[in-house]
């Protein structure tokens, strides 16, 4: 029997595999889930082993675990990593789930679920493309898997796992499952991933919350001094003012603005889409130049005073207000909480102080070279599977274990997954479709041929 053969009689055991894997409530930023993340790790270390990965086990962090397999049986031949995870955001507000997110159900060809689409139906194909080559002549090359239970809240606790056993994943490249592709129709190929780093901007007055008509205008009143400082960081046109925030920021090449215009951008749609009423951003690069290769500094939130229903007429005691930036190559995220640091401090008004705490998410920016080999590789089977060239595309997230893949491995790593933008990943009623389940099977047992074949040494030389 075919690897294709065994995957189209095991279709829909694979389904069966996916809703037993989206029960499990594998929640990373919950401390409460933290039996469940774990729970999660040996679900997918007992499909590994099931899929007839003899060498698979749970790797410990000083967070949540990984799961890690490996398949060394192809002598002389490439070893590739797949990588993704088993972690999930959380599923509030319930609520607005039209079924329980832990309790998977399949509407209309979709699976239903929290992590349906990010990431455990993408890095579940895999898996099961493995076993379908497994099952038939063997695997062609040398596959490991690294699943971590993190990558929601950024990796923190991967640096010593590579540090401590970075020679045992030692690969030529790594194949990410988790991303998506442009449409159902159309292939892409994601080249880099903007970085991140976050900060919280606490300013304080008086001693207590005071009544605002005993002391109004003798006291600084700390909301209004937060959002003076606020407004001192950013321009009317979204230039970000902070002093050396742009240092080390490099002019996008001709190359990189052409490939960014070839992706269709549909200005009417995507305002539909996130229901603003206008485009907003430096004028002097285009919408998606600026979503996909310029840093931004956004307020994510703000808090004080009488926040609740009803007036309240206080002059609040303190303001608060949290801050994300993204980040590209050549900008370090520990420099830029220190400029924000330098930032508030010159410019928090008289009568109050200010404060700017580091939250300790940090990631740089992920380029990889678009003329890559395994990005040709990738590109060849991608054509296979829909008739047509992939755009190369940016995108503005950030993924934090790819620049440690880099760091610890000297590997880069390729965007090749099959999720679709608008299956509500974070969001309530999150869900994958089944021919994408497929689809990212057949593209992982394809990718697995063409890779053995030698095509990576090829395209080097």
């Amino acid at each position: 029997m075919s690897w294709q053969q065994h995957l189209a009689q095991s279709a829909d055991r694979a389904v069966v595999d996916l809703v037993d894997f989206c029960r499990i409530p594998s929640v990373s930023t919950d401390p409460d889930h933290t039996t469940d993340c774990r729970r999660g790790a040996e679900w997918v270390v007992g499909r590994l082993h099931a899929a007839g990965v003899e060498t698979a086990e749970v790797i410990e962090s000083p967070g949540h675990p990984v799961a890690y397999g490996e398949c060394l049986a192809a002598p002389g031949a490439p070893t590739i990593m797949v990588y993704g995870h088993y972690d999930v955001q959380p599923a509030d507000p319930e609520s607005e789930w039209t079924t329980p997110p832990f309790e998977p159900e399949v509407r209309q060809e979709r699976l239903y679920a929290r992590g349906a689409s990010d990431d455990k139906g993408n890095m579940l194909a895999p898996i099961l493309a493995a076993e379908a080559h497994l099952r038939s002549a063997g695997l062609p090359l040398n596959v490991k898997f690294f699943f971590e239970g993190e990558e929601e809240i950024g990796s923190p606790n991967l640096a010593p796992v590579f540090e401590a056993q970075a020679g045992r994943f030692a690969c030529d490249v790594v194949f990410s499952a988790d991303g998506f592709q442009w449409g159902q129709d159309q292939p892409c190929l994601t080249t880099a991933l903007r970085g991140i780093c976050a900060t919280r901007i606490d300013v304080y007055g008086p001693g207590r919350d005071l009544h605002s008509g005993e002391y109004g205008g003798t006291v600084h009143n700390p909301a209004a001094a937060l959002s003076r400082i606020i407004a001192s960081m950013v321009d009317d046109e979204g230039r970000v003012l902070v002093d050396g925030f742009y240092d080390g920021v490099s002019d996008l090449a001709d190359d990189d603005r052409r490939q960014i215009a070839a992706v269709p951008f549909d200005a009417a749609g995507y305002l539909t889409d996130t229901g603003a009423p206008a485009l907003f951003g430096e004028p002097e690069f285009t919408p998606r130049e600026r979503a996909w290769a310029r840093p931004t500094l956004e307020i994510d939130g703000m808090w004080s005073g009488a926040i609740g229903e009803g007036r309240k007429a206080i002059i609040p005691a303190s303001a608060h207000a949290k801050i994300s930036c993204r980040l590209v190559a050549g900008q370090d995220p520990a420099t830029i909480v220190a400029a924000l640091q330098r930032h508030v401090a010159a410019h928090t008004p008289s009568g109050v102080t200010a404060t700017v705490a580091d939250l300790q998410v940090s990631s740089a920016a992920y380029q990889m070279p678009v003329d890559h080999p395994a990005n040709d590789v990738a590109a060849t089977v991608l054509r296979e599977l829909y008739g047509r060239d992939p755009y190369y595309a940016r995108t503005g997230g950030t993924i934090a274990i790819l620049n440690m893949f880099r760091r610890y491995l000297g590997a880069d790593t390729v965007m090749f997954a099959f999720g679709l933008r608008d299956e509500n990943a974070h969001a309530p009623d999150e869900f994958f479709r089944l021919s994408s389940l497929t689809r990212a099977q057949y593209a992982y047992g394809r990718l697995f041929e063409v890779l053995a074949t030698g095509a990576l040494q090829k395209e080097a030389r």
